[in-house]
């Protein structure tokens, strides 16, 4: 048991072959395995390629809920700041890449660009389309409403509500070494966590989840449904991307990706929300002592780390920029065992040759 290297390279040829397997253009399959590095880089477990591929099989291109080569329709709108897009169920990460991409361009013109996204499909990790935004300047923001209708209310008894994560970033490189990342899904864990703890055998944490029948549980594989995380406050947080999504074009939670029910008129897909702020659009000028507004970024994160909160308080994004600098320094991506042995059922699907044993432990 142990973990290994994988070359990037290597990576992106086993996941993008899997996809034009799949009948994804050149461009997507680029695009999904680019994106998947990004998530495996920064040692996202959850939403990594095995989670994108196994999406794809389940609600997605076999399912009808994702169309290979579908074209982005772009809307006409009279607000020049927001544009408004019909995904027509294109891959979910080719859209999240190019809305993310949209909105800082909006932003680079107006101070703040938005990009809502109807029709779409699962987009994977948030985190991802932020943080690389942050690094490039920007502070960022998506959120979008899940593909499953997976959590429990709060004080209710059946799933109605996705998993909705929210995802924040910030341009702190310069401050602190790395953008801060704040990304969660509204559910206690991600269904991605109970998925990747069935593969490795472990049981989940306390409050996480509950079964058939509405009892908690620590077995991921008895797990039914999800509860929201901090009660009523996570719920209200996930109601947030249902309200979001409904306001786009999304239609009833329980109805997305369960493409045999619900009336013949009625939609199944996900929502997205997508934001980029100029950070010198924000500044009003009037900083304390004559700071700048980097220097008053930098000090308002020291003063929260300060008195006494070091070395134990740990900085949103900081677990993802330490693996990134883990997987340089191994110069490749990381996987488990469990993990390379899907890559190796990738492989083969993908026609690509492959073999655990050319991978260096770590």
């Amino acid at each position: 048991m142990g973990d290994w290297i994988m070359p990037g390279e290597l990576h992106d040829r086993i996941v993008s072959s899997a996809y034009k397997k799949r009948g994804y253009t050149g461009k997507e399959a680029a695009q999904a395995a680019a994106f998947s590095n990004l998530t495996a880089r920064h040692g996202i477990k959850t939403h990594n390629a095995i989670k994108a591929l196994h999406l794809d099989e389940v609600f997605g291109s076999k399912a009808g809920g994702c169309v290979p080569g579908a074209k982005i329709e772009k809307l006409k709108s009279p607000y020049r700041a927001i544009q408004k897009w019909n995904a027509n169920r294109k891959l979910g990460q080719s859209v999240g890449l190019e809305a993310m991409a949209a909105a800082m361009k909006l932003a680079d013109r107006f101070g703040i660009g938005a990009v809502s996204v109807d029709n779409a499909f699962h987009y994977l990790w948030g985190g991802g389309y932020v943080i690389d935004a942050a690094k490039k300047g920007y502070i960022a923001y998506t959120n979008c409403t899940a593909a499953l209708a997976e959590v429990v209310p709060f004080g209710g008894k059946s799933a109605t509500l996705g998993t909705n994560p929210h995802s924040w970033a910030f341009p702190t490189t310069a401050a602190i070494g790395f953008p801060i990342c704040i990304d969660w899904a509204t559910s206690t864990v991600a269904m991605g966590r109970v998925q990747q703890f069935v593969r490795e055998n472990k049981p989940l944490p306390p409050g996480c989840a509950v079964d058939e029948q509405g009892k908690e549980t620590t077995d991921p594989n008895k797990v039914k449904a999800l509860l929201p995380f901090g009660g009523h406050k996570g719920y209200g947080l996930s109601l947030i991307d249902e309200l979001v999504g409904a306001f786009i074009g999304g239609s009833l939670p329980t109805l997305r990706s369960r493409w045999k029910e619900g009336a013949a008129d009625e939609k199944h897909t996900p929502s997205f929300f997508f934001q980029a702020i100029k950070p010198e659009a924000l500044d009003c000028g009037a900083f304390a002592q004559g700071r700048t507004q980097a220097v008053n970024v930098r000090a308002v994160i020291e003063d929260i780390l300060g008195h006494g909160n070091t070395p134990g308080t740990m900085l949103p994004g900081q677990p993802e920029h330490e693996a990134f600098l883990r997987s340089e320094k191994a110069g490749g991506l990381i996987f488990t065992d469990a993990e390379v042995a899907e890559f190796d059922k990738l492989a083969k699907e993908g026609r690509v040759r492959f073999s655990a044993k050319g991978l260096k432990p770590i």
